[in-house]
């Protein structure tokens, strides 16, 4: 079988591009046989920003609650906590003597970042990326169903893979990002031209998947449209096609029929219909999310802990084996 890793940083604005663009994805794998499948709440990398303890306390429990909630199942995939796999951090180390400052100063994500947090540029976030391969890496992972955002970032696990397997013998193996190209990056409602954040500055950039349904109709009648009165995707409507993709992503209709049924119609009875169809499914989810019980998600991530553990451990120990270490 081939192994899955995917995760996602623990905020308590989880939001519809985190699941179009991702974590609808790692449901389908999940599901699908051939697939061994961990999912990861990547706290180690949330506190490489600002964080207030309690309450990332609780966002752990929230993004565990939301994979649950939103179709992964404990029985066929292993969900668990960053920070409760020290492996993790370990290999990180390790990574970080091989991982060249000229390739670290190249990722975009942290150029982003550093002009968003410019009071606390630190470390951590500089070795963000190096992190991240651990993470898939410790592994053995072949697959890694990612964002467009994120490719570099699994490009640069790729590049350390094979740097230590030809310095210390075959260790690791290669992954390979998983971009689904339909919803791989959903665009934020107030600017189409940059991604769905949950950084974002306005909240109306996106839509929470905790965001009741009013607040959710309320953002969707103030996103962003083209120029004209034509429901039509197309790159020269890059605000309408990243709609009809939500539209689309959510309801199972394709974007063609989605056009047709809006063909004389204005952005008016666009939008009415695009906020039915997302409320419906926040609706439901937060139906699923909000009857888990935290004593019980608490259990699911202890269990996730201990049989990811066991596949870190011995990783580890292949990896201090090779290099030298007692």
């Amino acid at each position: 079988m081939q192994r899955v890793f995917s995760g996602v940083q623990p905020t308590n604005n989880l939001h519809l591009g985190n699941y179009l663009g991702a974590i609808k994805n790692w449901v389908k794998l999940s599901r699908q046989g051939g697939y061994e499948s961990i999912f990861c709440i990547v706290d180690l990398h949330a506190i490489t920003v600002k964080q207030e303890p309690k309450t990332l306390r609780q966002n752990v429990l929230n993004v565990a609650k939301t994979y649950l909630a939103l179709g992964i199942d404990p029985n066929k995939s292993t969900i668990f906590a960053q920070s409760h796999v020290p492996q993790h951090a370990e290999l990180a180390w390790v990574l970080n003597t091989i991982a060249k400052l000229s390739e670290l100063e190249r990722m975009t994500q942290f150029k982003d970042k550093a002009k968003q947090h410019k009071e606390n540029i630190n470390m951590g976030l500089f070795g963000y990326p190096v992190l991240m391969a651990a993470d898939i890496l410790l592994y053995d992972t072949e697959v890694v169903p990612v964002g467009e955002d994120q490719a570099q970032h699994v490009e640069l696990a790729r590049v350390l893979a094979r740097r230590f397997n030809s310095t210390f013998g075959e260790t690791f193996v290669e992954p390979k990002a998983l971009i689904k190209k339909e919803g791989a990056r959903i665009m934020g409602l107030d600017d189409p031209t940059k991604k769905m954040s949950k950084s974002a500055a306005s909240p109306n950039n996106y839509i929470a998947l905790l965001d009741s349904p009013e607040v959710a109709v309320k953002k969707i009648s103030r996103a962003i449209t083209d120029s004209g009165n034509t429901i039509k995707s197309g790159a020269d409507k890059p605000a309408l096609t990243n709609l009809l993709t939500i539209y689309s992503l959510l309801s199972g209709q394709t974007i063609k029929n989605i056009e047709k049924e809006y063909a004389c119609k204005g952005y008016a009875d666009f939008k009415k219909g695009l906020s039915e169809v997302v409320v419906s499914f926040l609706k439901d989810f937060q139906t699923k999310f909000n009857a888990l019980d935290d004593n019980k998600v608490k259990t699911i991530l202890a269990d996730g802990a201990k049989k990811a553990g066991a596949i870190a451990q011995a990783k580890m120990t292949d990896v201090k084996t090779k290099m030298g270490l007692l």
